[in-house]
C-alpha cells in the first residue's frame, strides 16, 4: 500500500481500517522517523494529492510534533530536534510551500505543521528566521492564499508559544497582522485571518499597548473590522475588543466613550447571533472585571490603604443603554432550547447576573418595571425572562433593597410551579432555589414554608431538569435555615420550622434517587438535597437521619451483590456514581450522629471493605470509601481500633499509588485521621505510617502537592503519640528544615503559590511536633532545633506575599513554642529584637490572626522574664 491510500484510509469511515492505517502509520513513525516524516510532507506538498490526501498528511505531520501530554512532547520535541538537518529543511520548505497553495485549505493545513515547527524549533532558540519569513509573505505577496495561511501561521504561533519568546518581534508581529486586519485590505479572508491572528498576539503586545499612538492604530482597526461587511470578520472583532477589555481595561476610558458603548450595544441587537453573543460578552467582560475591582477597592478600604486600581464604572454608566438591549435579548428563548448550547438569550442572563454584582442597587429600578409588566404575560417568552430577571438580581443589590421585593413576589412565584410551560417552571425552580440561597429571611416559616415546599416536592416528579433546581432549591432551604435558625437559639437544636417536613421531602427525594437513569444529574442533586437536610437534622428529626442511612446501606449491600453482572462502561459508571452517591450520605450521617454511629459501625466497615475491594482501581469510588473510614475513626475515637488491622492492608497500596494524586492525598489523610483518633494507642502504627510517608517524600512521580499533606500529617502523627514520637524526631527535622529553606523565583507565581502552601505544611508539622512534646519529660528535645524553626517563622512573617493563614501559624508555633519552653532554656532566641517587632499589632491582619499574636506576645514575655 502507497503512502497516499494509507493516508486516505486514516479518514476511512470504517473503524477497522481506520485504525489499520492509523497502527500502520504509527509503526512507520517508530521505525523509521525521517523516512516517515519526509514521506508525509512530500504528499503535503504534493498539489496533485487529493486535497483530504494532504489533510492527513498534514495532520500526521502535526501529530508527529504535538501532544497535549507534556512528557510526550518532550519526546516528540527531542525526536525532531535530533533529526539531521537536511531532513528538517525539507520539511520545513515543504510546509512553507504549501502556504501558497492554489488550494486555500491546503495552506491551512500547512499553516498548522509550520506552527508545530515553531513551538518546539523558536523556544529552543532554532530557525530564527520564521518570523522574517512570514513577515514577507504578508507584506509582499499578491497572492491572497499565501497570506491567509501566512497569517493563521502567526496566529497559531502566538497561541501555542509562550510571549515572551516572541516579545522581540512583537512589533514586526502588530504591524503584519494590522496590515491584513485594516480595512483597506480587498480580501475578506485575509481580514479574517489577520483578526483571528491579532486575538492570539494581543497579550505579548502589552509594550504597543503602553504606547498611546500605537494604541490608537490597534483600536482603530479593531473598531473599524467590527463593522466589516462580513459576518465573521465582525465576530472576530469582537472577540478582540473582549480580549482588549480582560487585558487592558484601565486604558479603555476614551476608546469607551468614544465608540465603544455605541458599537458594542448596536452589536448586542445585530440580527446575527454569533455577533451578538460577542458583544453581550463584552459587557460581560467589563463586569467581571469591575466586580473584581470593587472587591479589591473594599479590602484596601478594610486595612486604611488605597486600591492599587480603580474602577473605571462603565457598567453603571452604560446601564440606562444595555438593560433594555439585555432585557430583549431575554425574550429571545427557543422552545426546543438545548441546554447545553450557548445561546442569546443565556448570554443575556448571565451579562444581567454580573451586571447586578458589578452596579449593585441600580440595577434594581432598572428591571423593575419589566417585571412587573410582563410576570403576568400571555406569552411564555416575557413570563419565563421576567422571573430569570427577578432570579438574576438578587446577588449584588443590598438585601434590604431586595427583601420588600422578594416578599412581594415570593406567592407569585411559589404558584408559577405550576405553570403549564415547562421553561417556566425551570426559571420558577431555579429562582427560588436564589431566594433560598441569598434571601433566606424572606421564607416567613408559617406563611411560606408549607407551600413552598409542597411546591418543590410536586416538583421532584417533574421534568429532570425541573426535578435538578427543586433538589437545589431544597438544598439550599436546609442549608441557610439550618445557619439562620440554629446559630443564636439554643433550642433550635431541639426542633426547627423544617422538623414537620423532614420525613416527607426526604423520602420524596429518596423516591427521586430510585431511578435508574441520571438525566440532567438529577439523581445526583437529589443526593445533595438529601446530604443537607441529614446535615441540619435537629434532634427530633434524628430517626429520619438513622432510617435514612439503613436504607442507603441497604442499597451499598444490594449493589455490591450485583457487581459481577455490569457488563457495559456505562453500567459500571453509574454503578460508581452510585456508590458514590451512597458514601456521601454516609459520610454526613456519621459526622452528624458522631459516637452514635457505633451500633452501624461493623456494618459500615464490613461493607466499605467491600466496596474497595470491588472498586479496583477506580479511584474515585476508592477515594470516596476512605473518606468514609477517615470520618467513622474521627467519630468513633478509640472505638475504631478493632476495624485498623482489617483496614490497613487497603490503606498502604493506595499510599504508594504516587501516580493517582487525589488517592494518594485521601490516603494521607486517613493516618491523620486514624492518629488523631486512637491517640497514642496509635503508637503501634507510628512506624509503619512514617515509613511509608518517608518514602513517599523521595518518591520523584509523586505530586509535589501531596508531599505538603505528608509534611503536615507528621504534625498529627507527633501530636498524636506524644513521646513516642521521639524515634523519627531528628528525620522529621532534618526534612522539615530543608523543606522550609526552599525559596521561590518572585516572578514564577505558581511556585510562589506553591512555596507558600509548602511552609503552611511545614508550620502545621512543627506545631504538632511542639504541642506533643510539650508538658512532657522529653520537651528539651526541641530545643537544638529552635533556631532553624524560628528562622522559618521570621522568613514566613518577613513575606509581604503572607497569607492570614499562615501568619496565624507562624504565631501559634511561636507561642507554643515558648509555653512549651519557658523555662529560660530559649530565652536567647525568643530576645531576638526580630521577634518583638513582629508581636506588635500590623494593619493588615485579621481579628483571629490578632487574637493569635496576642497570646504568643503573653507567652513570649512569660519566657523571657
Amino acid at each position: 500500500m502507497n503512502a497516499t491510500e494509507l493516508l486516505a484510509n486514516t479518514l476511512s469511515p470504517d473503524a477497522n481500517t481506520r485504525q489499520l492505517a492509523t497502527e500502520k502509520l504509527e509503526n512507520a513513525s517508530r521505525e523509521n522517523y525521517p523516512e516517515y516524516m519526509l514521506m508525509l510532507s512530500s504528499v503535503l506538498v504534493d498539489e496533485s494529492s487529493p486535497l483530504h490526501v494532504r489533510n492527513a498528511a498534514g495532520l500526521a505531520l502535526k501529530n508527529a510534533l504535538s501532544a497535549r501530554d507534556s512528557v510526550r512532547q518532550t519526546e516528540y520535541s527531542n525526536r525532531w530536534l535530533s533529526l539531521n538537518g537536511e531532513a528538517k529543511n525539507k520539511i520545513k520548505q515543504d510546509s512553507l510551500m504549501t502556504l501558497g497553495s492554489a488550494n486555500q485549505k491546503a495552506g491551512t493545513f500547512a499553516s498548522q505543521v509550520v506552527a508545530a515547527i515553531a513551538a518546539v524549533e523558536l523556544p529552543n532558540g532554532q530557525w530564527d528566521n520564521l518570523i522574517e519569513i512570514l513577515l514577507g509573505f504578508v507584506n509582499n505577496q499578491p497572492n491572497t492564499n499565501l497570506k491567509i495561511a501566512t497569517l493563521q501561521t502567526i496566529g497559531f504561533i502566538c497561541e501555542s508559544i509562550k510571549p515572551d519568546i516572541l516579545a522581540l518581534r512583537s512589533n514586526e508581529i502588530l504591524t503584519a497582522v494590522i496590515h491584513g486586519a485594516r480595512k483597506e485590505e480587498t480580501s475578506p479572508e485575509v481580514q479574517l485571518a489577520a483578526i483571528h491572528a491579532l486575538y492570539n498576539s494581543l497579550e505579548f503586545v502589552r509594550d504597543n499597548f503602553d504606547r498611546e499612538g500605537e494604541r490608537n492604530y490597534i483600536m482603530q482597526v479593531v473598531c473599524e473590522a467590527t463593522q466589516n461587511s462580513s459576518v465573521q470578520v465582525q465576530v472576530g472583532a469582537f472577540e478582540c475588543l473582549v480580549r482588549i477589555m480582560d487585558l487592558y481595561y484601565d486604558k479603555m476610558a476614551l476608546y469607551m466613550e468614544q465608540a465603544l458603548f455605541g458599537l458594542t450595544v448596536v452589536g448586542m441587537k445585530h440580527p446575527d447571533e454569533r455577533v451578538a453573543l460577542q458583544a453581550v460578552e463584552f459587557w460581560s467582560t467589563v463586569c467581571e472585571e469591575e466586580v473584581e475591582l470593587a472587591l479589591e477597592a473594599q479590602e484596601a478600604q478594610d486595612y486604611g490603604e488605597m486600591p492599587e486600581r480603580e474602577s473605571k464604572y462603565f457598567a453603571k454608566i452604560a446601564l440606562p443603554e444595555i438593560v433594555p438591549v439585555l432585557l430583549m435579548l431575554l425574550t429571545k428563548q427557543e422552545e426546543d432550547a438545548d441546554e447545553d448550547e450557548w445561546n442569546v438569550s443565556m448570554a443575556a442572563g448571565t451579562c444581567l447576573n454580573l451586571l447586578a454584582g458589578a452596579v449593585a442597587d441600580a440595577i434594581v429600578p432598572a428591571v423593575i418595571p419589566f417585571i412587573e409588566a410582563h410576570i403576568r404575560s400571555e406569552d411564555w417568552h416575557y413570563r419565563e425572562a421576567a422571573v430569570m430577571i427577578f432570579g438574576s438580581i438578587l446577588e449584588g443589590p443590598d438585601p434590604s433593597v431586595l427583601t420588600p421585593l422578594a416578599e412581594q413576589a415570593l406567592p407569585l412565584l411559589i404558584n408559577m410551579m405550576a405553570d403549564n410551560n415547562v421553561h417556566v417552571k425551570d426559571t420558577t425552580a431555579w429562582t427560588l432555589g436564589r431566594i433560598c440561597d441569598i434571601l433566606i429571611s424572606v421564607i416567613k416559616p408559617d406563611v411560606h414554608l408549607h407551600p413552598l415546599i409542597s411546591a418543590l416536592v410536586n416538583g421532584l416528579s417533574d421534568n429532570p431538569r425541573i426535578v435538578v433546581n427543586c433538589c437545589w432549591a431544597l438544598m439550599n432551604l436546609a442549608d441557610q435555615y439550618g445557619l439562620y435558625y440554629n446559630e443564636d437559639d439554643s433550642d433550635a437544636t431541639q426542633n426547627g420550622p423544617l422538623s414537620p417536613y423532614y420525613e416527607g421531602v426526604v423520602s420524596a427525594l429518596l423516591r427521586v434517587t430510585e431511578s435508574s437513569s441520571n438525566e440532567a444529574n438529577y439523581r445526583t442533586a437529589a443526593y445533595e438535597a438529601i446530604t443537607s437536610f441529614l446535615t441540619h437534622a435537629t434532634t427530633d428529626a434524628i430517626p429520619v437521619v438513622q432510617n435514612t442511612v439503613v436504607s442507603i446501606l441497604q442499597r451499598m449491600e444490594h449493589l455490591l451483590s450485583i457487581q459481577n453482572q455490569i457488563v457495559g462502561v456505562d453500567d459500571r459508571n453509574n454503578w460508581n456514581e452510585l456508590q458514590s452517591n451512597f458514601c456521601s450520605v454516609i459520610i454526613c450521617v456519621i459526622r452528624k450522629l458522631n459516637v452514635g454511629i457505633q451500633p452501624l459501625a461493623d456494618r459500615i466497615m464490613t461493607l466499605i471493605l467491600q466496596l474497595i475491594q470491588c472498586a479496583g482501581k477506580t479511584s474515585t469510588v476508592l477515594e470516596d470509601a476512605f473518606l468514609v473510614v477517615g470520618s467513622l475513626a474521627s467519630a468513633l475515637e478509640s472505638g475504631f481500633s478493632p476495624y485498623i488491622n482489617a483496614f490497613l492492608p487497603f490503606l498502604y497500596p493506595a499510599l504508594k499509588a504516587h501516580e493517582d494524586t487525589q488517592l494518594c492525598t485521601v490516603a494521607v489523610g486517613i493516618i491523620g485521621d486514624i492518629s488523631r483518633a486512637l491517640g497514642e494507642q496509635s503508637a503501634q502504627y507510628a512506624g509503619s505510617f512514617m515509613t511509608v510517608l518517608f518514602e513517599n517524600l523521595q518518591s520523584e512521580i509523586l505530586n509535589r502537592n501531596v508531599k505538603i499533606v505528608i509534611l503536615s500529617c507528621f504534625g498529627d502523627i507527633a501530636l498524636a503519640i506524644g513521646t513516642g514520637f521521639e524515634p523519627y524526631l531528628e528525620t522529621t527535622m532534618t526534612v522539615l528544615r530543608q523543606a522550609g529553606a526552599v525559596e521561590p523565583n518572585p516572578l514564577d507565581f505558581d511556585l510562589v503559590d506553591y512555596v507558600s502552601q509548602l511552609r503552611e505544611g511545614i508550620l502545621e508539622a512543627y506545631t504538632g511536633i511542639v504541642t506533643g512534646l510539650k508538658n512532657t519529660d522529653k520537651v528539651t528535645l526541641l530545643v537544638p532545633y529552635t533556631q532553624s524553626i524560628l528562622e522559618l517563622i521570621q522568613r514566613c512573617l518577613a513575606d509581604d506575599e503572607r497569607t492570614d493563614s499562615l501568619m496565624k501559624l507562624c504565631y501559634g508555633l511561636l507561642g507554643d513554642l515558648a509555653d512549651a519552653l519557658s523555662d529560660g532554656q530559649i530565652k536567647q532566641f525568643l530576645l531576638q529584637p526580630w521577634v518583638a517587632q513582629e508581636l506588635k499589632a500590623r494593619q493588615r491582619m485579621s481579628p483571629e490572626c490578632k487574637k493569635t499574636m496576642r497570646w504568643a506576645r503573653e507567652m513570649v514575655k512569660n519566657a523571657t522574664t
